[in-house]
């Protein structure tokens, strides 16, 4: 069970080698790097090329650990023993099972993601170091210990908007995602475009690297926003020597808002035009 990439996910030789390790050893992998250089979708990619379900747990500021494995909903039991509801008795009518939870008791290893873990609260993956390491939890309401029947293969991303605790990293595999070099931006570019006329990508490629390079930009443009602009650029009809003659130094590339994404940015590129050099 190897993972290579799809014919939708261009892996560079590293990117496989981590997922496989990962798999291999049976540790999750903390894969960062730039948004939108393609984290979140490599667990959709895994999970179709070894064709296995995935879960994915979508972390935002205010989530715990706890939510991940369950939530007792006390308030609906005490509403529905006032009201003589049936089933009221039975307590694990009123757990809500966590995406942990269902990962663990799936017949057949999931793929589980655990997207942007860095946004939680920073004792959030201390929380999960028992759990994520012996592969089971106790739920208290049940008098149970919940134990995975299958290992899950575990996939965190991270933008690096905290630092993780040590502990934590210390029972994970890392890998960066490094931004695409040109050449593995062709192969990208050509699994979703296969017929687009390449003069044009080259053109278009190179305004892209260009506007990475000017000094000073807050949020550099991503592979996935390479990608809507050149739909952008198809849609318009726009040919390869129209971008060929744009000089960033004299003008605005067409469909800039693609790339650029806030006001800062959009004012640097005017004043790039106005013949101020930033790269």
């Amino acid at each position: 069970m190897k993972f290579k990439g799809t014919d939708t996910y261009v892996a560079t030789q590293e990117l496989q080698i981590a997922v496989n390790a990962a798999i291999h050893l049976e540790k999750p992998l903390i894969v960062k790097g730039e948004p939108g250089t393609g984290k979140t979708l490599l667990a959709h990619e895994i999970a179709r090329a070894l064709d296995k379900p995935i879960i994915t747990w979508h972390i935002k500021s205010t989530t715990t650990a706890q939510q991940g494995l369950y939530e007792y909903d006390a308030v609906s039991r005490l509403r529905d023993s006032q009201l003589g509801a049936e089933g009221v008795e039975d307590i694990s009518n009123y757990i809500k099972k966590g995406k942990l939870w269902e990962a663990f008791e799936a017949e057949e290893s999931v793929i589980l993601l655990i997207d942007e873990i860095d946004k939680a609260d920073i004792e959030f993956p201390n929380d999960l170091l028992l759990e994520l390491d012996k592969m089971e939890f106790y739920c208290y309401e049940l008098q149970e210990t919940i134990k995975a029947k299958q290992r899950p293969i575990i996939l965190i991303t991270s933008n690096n908007e905290k630092e993780l605790p040590d502990a934590f990293l210390r029972r994970c595999l890392f890998h960066y995602i490094r931004f695409p070099e040109s050449e593995t931006m062709q192969r990208i570019v050509d699994v979703h475009y296969p017929n687009i006329e390449q003069e044009l990508v080259t053109n278009a490629m190179k305004l892209f690297y260009n506007i990475r390079d000017v000094r000073g930009i807050k949020k550099k443009p991503s592979t996935s926003e390479l990608l809507d602009w050149l739909r952008l650029l198809l849609l318009e009809r726009i040919e390869s020597g129209q971008l060929d003659d744009i000089d960033l130094n004299k003008d605005i590339p067409p469909h800039l808002g693609a790339l650029i994404k806030n006001e800062q940015d959009l004012d640097l590129m005017e004043a790039l035009r106005k013949g101020k050099r930033f790269y």
